[in-house]
């Protein structure tokens, strides 16, 4: 998968990134990286659309068929996170959701906030096409 988040600094206790495991499907293969959201009752899948609830960063590689029905997930920490291309650019403070490009952000709207879908917010001025420090908020 491309566009996968790098990390910049893991907060919370510790300094781990406070992880938290999710079910995951043994077919399903994850980078380390991807975004994750929520398909089921604590069930991740990588993130692919628009409108699903963000839960955090993938902290581990799955490779499909491994066996695994689990996985860590960073929820407190600045990633390096991808901006979609066309995008608005994001300016410090910004919020950031979900695009439609697997593993990038767009500017989030009101609704986003409301319904869980966003991400968090920029620590940096962002163009399009280009990565950025996000603070997640999950």
């Amino acid at each position: 998968m491309a566009d996968e988040a790098i990390i910049v600094e893991l907060l919370g206790k510790n300094g781990k990134g406070d992880p938290v495991r999710y079910t995951c499907a043994d077919a399903t293969a994850i980078p380390k990286g991807t975004l994750l959201v929520l398909e089921t009752p604590r069930a991740v899948v990588p993130h692919a659309a628009v409108d699903t609830p963000f839960v955090g960063i993938a902290a581990e590689e799955k490779t499909a068929l491994d066996g695994l029905t689990s996985i860590s997930v960073y929820t407190n920490g600045i990633f390096r996170l991808t901006l979609k291309t066309g995008g608005t650019p994001a300016t410090i403070g910004d919020g950031v959701s979900l695009a439609s490009d697997a593993n990038t952000v767009e500017l989030s709207t009101s609704k986003d906030n409301e319904k869980g879908w966003e991400v968090g917010y920029a620590m940096e001025d962002i163009a399009a096409a280009t990565i950025g420090a996000i603070k997640i908020r999950k």
